[in-house]
């Protein structure tokens, strides 16, 4: 199958065009936690053509993933997501190189993982973790979309673009926060796949250089309600 097949839908957007698409090709993004927001994340991502993705999360895919986490399927708990989530993703472009970083993202390998990659997606669901991403991208010059969720909504934004606001201009008590125990809540299924997309759409963008970025503004969206709202900084 030919590129000009298999993207044509998005090649024809003259926001994207041939150009864009090359440099969506020639891309390399790293996508953070493997769980509801990176399964559509990664699958879009895969989907639009990037030509390199990272893998990073240190979890095995659990029964209970099953209901939000779309990447997976029933015979693949116990897997460690980051070989599952290679197994769907290589099925749908065998052309995308992935990298695994089974072990996740830590203090010691955040900076040397970070540099490899044009954006970061972030799709964890912990403060420390996406504390070391806005030190680790700012470091190293690298724009990382930020997404998170809640029982019915979520938001997403664009830290380390051109305006250099970054994660903790939003959230300034990082040892306050990452004390915090980490709990278990509910949430819809299609909430972190709307903010997951959201999180892939932001990242083409950035790539292919068109549109209007999250970049300094904060979406929030609320499925229960159906409303959305961009919040300025």
């Amino acid at each position: 199958m030919s590129a000009s097949d298999r993207y044509a839908r998005q090649i024809m957007l003259p926001e994207i065009g041939e150009a864009g698409q090359c440099r969506l090709h020639d891309a390399a993004v790293l996508i953070v936690g493997l769980g509801g927001l990176g399964s559509p994340a990664a699958l879009y991502l895969t989907g639009a053509g990037v030509g390199r993705i990272g893998l990073a999360d240190a979890d095995t895919v659990s029964a209970s993933n099953l209901q939000r986490q779309v990447l997976y399927a029933a015979a693949q708990v116990g897997m460690p997501k980051t070989e599952a989530a290679r197994e769907r993703l290589a099925a749908l472009s065998p052309d995308t190189c992935f990298e695994l970083h089974p072990q996740g993202i830590t203090a010691a390998n955040v900076r040397e993982v970070v540099a490899r990659y044009d954006v970061v997606i972030d799709c964890c669901d912990n403060f420390p973790t996406r504390f070391l991403l806005d030190d680790a991208c700012a470091a190293c010059g690298v724009p990382w979309v930020h997404g998170s969720i809640g029982a019915f909504g979520g938001q997403v934004t664009v830290f380390n673009g051109r305006r250099g606001w970054r994660y903790a201009d939003l959230f300034p008590d990082r040892e306050a926060l990452c004390a915090r125990p980490q709990r278990i809540a509910g949430v819809l299924g299609p909430v972190p796949g709307t903010v997951g997309a959201l999180q892939a759409s932001e990242a083409i963008k950035l790539l292919a250089g068109f549109g209007e970025l999250l970049d300094g503004r904060l979406l929030t969206v609320d499925l229960k309600s159906c409303r959305s709202e961009i919040i300025e900084f």
